[in-house]
């Protein structure tokens, strides 16, 4: 019995599983580019000189940002 460590179960049903928020990111900025993103979504990192840098780097570190991105994410590809 040695480190045996568990397997992550599936998650089928989630839409975010296995996708990097550099994706969302870059599917988000194709599909309303960042003026309309900024106004979906009113972050600094949106609205104010953004890029996919500085959006990774917000993001990364603000929880309640992430969240309404993914939210977003989720909502379009669902309209798909």
């Amino acid at each position: 019995m040695a480190d045996e460590t568990p397997t992550p179960p599936e998650q089928p049903n989630n839409p975010l599983h296995g996708v990097k928020l550099i994706e969302i990111l870059e599917y988000l900025e194709q599909a309303y580019g960042w003026e309309e993103l900024g106004e979906m979504i009113n972050i600094r990192c949106f609205t104010h000189d953004p890029s996919i840098k500085s959006s990774l780097k917000f993001l990364r570190k603000t929880p309640w940002a992430r969240d309404k991105v993914e939210a977003l994410f989720v909502a379009s590809v669902r309209k798909e």
